[in-house]
C-alpha cells in the first residue's frame, strides 16, 4: 500500500491577517511545510488559486488537514460540496484539527460517516452564519459613519477620543 501524502490548507480573509497560528497547528500535525497551501482571501466561495492547486493533488492516498472548518470555507452549500468532492470523488481523508469528530480517517463505517455528515452540516451552517453576521456588522458600521456625515479619518479620531474619556 502506498504511503499517505499529508497536505495542509490554511486561509485568512485579508492580507493584513496573520496565518501563523494555522501554520503552527498544521506543522504540529505532521504536515510538511512544503505541502501547506495558503490563500489570503474570503471564504465566501472556493474560487481560490491555492485551494484549486491543492485539490488537483488530492487522491485516495491523501490526507487534507485544516485548523478549523471555517478556514476551508464559509459558504454552507459550497463547503458541503467540496467535502463531498474530497471525500467521495477524490477518496481523500480530511482532518479538522479543532473538531476531532471531523476526521474521516476514523470510523469509516456507516455510523461514522453519518456522524461526520451531521457535524459538517452543523459547522458549515455556523461558518456561513458568521460570515453573514460579519457583513451585517460592517454594513451597520458604514451606515453609522454615513449618518454622522463623517469622513473616515474624522470618524476614527472621534471614536478614539471617546475611548479616552
Amino acid at each position: 500500500m502506498e504511503e499517505q501524502k499529508i497536505y495542509g490548507y490554511m486561509r485568512v480573509s485579508t492580507r493584513e491577517q496573520n496565518e501563523e497560528r494555522q501554520r503552527i497547528a498544521l506543522l504540529e500535525m505532521g504536515v510538511p511545510g512544503e505541502q501547506i497551501y495558503m490563500d489570503k482571501q474570503s471564504g465566501k466561495n472556493f474560487e481560490r488559486r491555492q485551494y484549486k492547486r491543492l485539490l488537483q493533488k488530492l487522491d485516495r492516498n491523501s490526507v487534507l488537514v485544516v485548523k478549523s472548518i471555517d478556514r476551508l470555507g464559509r459558504n454552507y452549500t459550497d463547503l458541503n460540496e467540496q467535502w463531498r468532492i474530497i471525500t467521495k470523488e477524490k477518496c481523500a481523508d480530511i482532518v479538522v484539527i479543532d473538531m476531532p469528530l471531523l476526521d474521516t480517517r476514523q470510523e469509516k463505517n456507516l455510523l461514522g460517516i453519518f456522524i461526520s455528515d451531521i457535524v459538517l452540516a452543523l459547522l458549515s451552517y455556523v461558518a456561513e452564519n458568521e460570515r453573514v453576521n460579519i457583513k451585517q456588522r460592517q454594513a451597520e458600521g458604514i451606515a453609522v459613519a454615513k449618518a454622522c456625515n463623517l469622513a473616515e479619518s474624522t470618524f476614527w479620531g472621534k471614536a478614539k477620543a471617546l475611548e479616552k474619556k
